[in-house]
C-alpha cells in the first residue's frame, strides 16, 4: 500500500480539526515526524507556527500552510556546483549501499558531459563487484571514461589515477563512486578519509566537493547517515534520490536545519535525464500541497 504523503495528511488535518485547536498542532507534529522531519525539528517548527498563528491572528488552511512554508523555507537550501574549465574538479560521491549512488554518479556524469565537460568516472568502490560493473556499463552507454582497478585494490589509488587522467586531458570533472558499508563503520571511515586526502591533493584549488546521496524514502535514517558522513569527511551537498511528489522527502528539511547542508541535485526516476537542481519553493509546494 502506498504511503500517504505529508500533503495529504495536512489536508486531512484541516478537515478534521479547527485549525486553532491544540489537537491540530499535536497532530501536525505527528504528521511531520511521519513525513520524515525529525522529532526535534518538527517540535520546534510546530511551536513556532503555533506562536506565529496566535500572535498574527492567522487562520484558515491557505494562510496556515503559507505560514508553515515560510518557516520551513530557511532550512531547504539549494546549491549549484560550477565546474572550473581547464582545472581538475572532483566530486567525491558518498552514501550507504542501496541509495542509488552509482546511478547518481552516472546521471551527474551525463549532465556535465552534455555541457561538453570532460568527465572521468572513478570506480572507487573496489569491494563490491556489482558497483564496478554497474559503473562500467553506465560509462559504455554514455561514452564516459571509467577508471577502475582490480577488485579489492586501494580505492584511493583509483581516485589518484582518475584525477591524473583528467589532468592529462586538460581538466574536467572526476566523479568518484565510493563504498558505503556502514556496518563496518570504522574501516569505511578510515577508507573515506584516505580517499578524501588523495582527492583534495589532486583537485585544483577550490574545485573539490563531497556529495552525499540520500534516498528520500528512507526517512529519518537519512539524517543519521548525513551525521555519520559529515563527521567522517564533511559533506558539501546532498543528492536526493527516489524523489517524486508522493515521496515524503522531509529528510532534507532536518538535514538543512540540523547540519546546514544544502541540496545540489534531486533525482526523480531511473533514466539518465531524471536529475535536476533543487528548487526550494517548488519542493516545499509539493511537500505541503502535493
Amino acid at each position: 500500500m502506498a504511503k500517504t504523503s505529508f500533503a495529504e495528511k495536512l489536508k486531512n488535518l484541516f478537515g478534521k480539526h479547527n485549525a486553532q485547536d491544540e489537537d491540530f498542532f499535536d497532530d501536525l507534529m505527528d504528521a511531520m515526524i511521519e513525513g520524515d522531519i525529525g522529532a526535534k525539528t518538527a517540535m520546534e517548527i510546530v511551536d513556532a507556527l503555533q506562536k506565529k498563528c496566535r500572535e498574527e491572528k492567522i487562520s484558515g488552511q491557505e494562510k496556515i500552510v503559507a505560514a508553515l512554508k515560510e518557516l520551513l523555507l530557511p532550512y531547504v537550501h539549494s546549491v549549484e556546483l560550477p565546474i572550473e574549465p581547464g582545472k581538475v574538479n572532483v566530486f567525491m560521491v558518498l552514501g550507504v549501499n542501496g541509495v542509488g549512488k552509482t546511478t547518481s554518479v552516472a546521471k551527474i556524469g551525463k549532465m556535465f558531459s552534455d555541457k561538453n565537460i570532460n568527465v572521468v568516472m572513478s570506480a572507487s568502490d573496489t569491494f563490491r563487484a556489482a558497483a564496478v560493473d554497474q559503473l562500467d556499463m553506465h560509462g559504455e552507454r554514455l561514452g564516459i571514461r571509467v577508471v577502475k582497478h582490480q577488485m579489492g585494490s586501494d580505492p584511493s589509488a583509483v581516485v589518484f589515477d582518475a584525477c591524473s587522467a583528467c589532468e592529462a586531458a586538460g581538466g574536467g570533472l572526476v566523479l568518484a563512486d565510493t563504498a558505503g558499508r556502514l556496518h563496518n563503520k570504522e574501516n569505511l571511515v578510515n577508507e573515506l578519509k584516505k580517499i578524501d586526502r588523495v582527492a583534495k591533493s589532486k583537485a585544483s584549488e577550490g574545485c573539490y566537493k563531497k556529495l552525499l546521496v540520500v534516498d528520500s524514502t528512507t526517512g529519518q535514517n537519512a539524517l543519521r547517515q548525513a551525521e555519520v558522513f559529515n563527521e567522517a569527511v564533511g559533506v558539501d551537498a546532498i543528492v536526493l534520490t527516489k524523489y517524486d511528489s508522493t515521496a515524503k522527502g522531509g529528510c532534507i528539511i532536518s538535514i538543512g536545519k540540523e547540519l546546514n547542508i544544502p541540496v545540489a541535485f534531486v533525482c526523480t526516476g531511473e533514466k539518465y535525464p531524471d536529475i535536476s537542481l533543487l528548487n526550494p519553493e517548488k519542493y516545499l509546494d509539493e511537500f505541503l500541497e502535493g
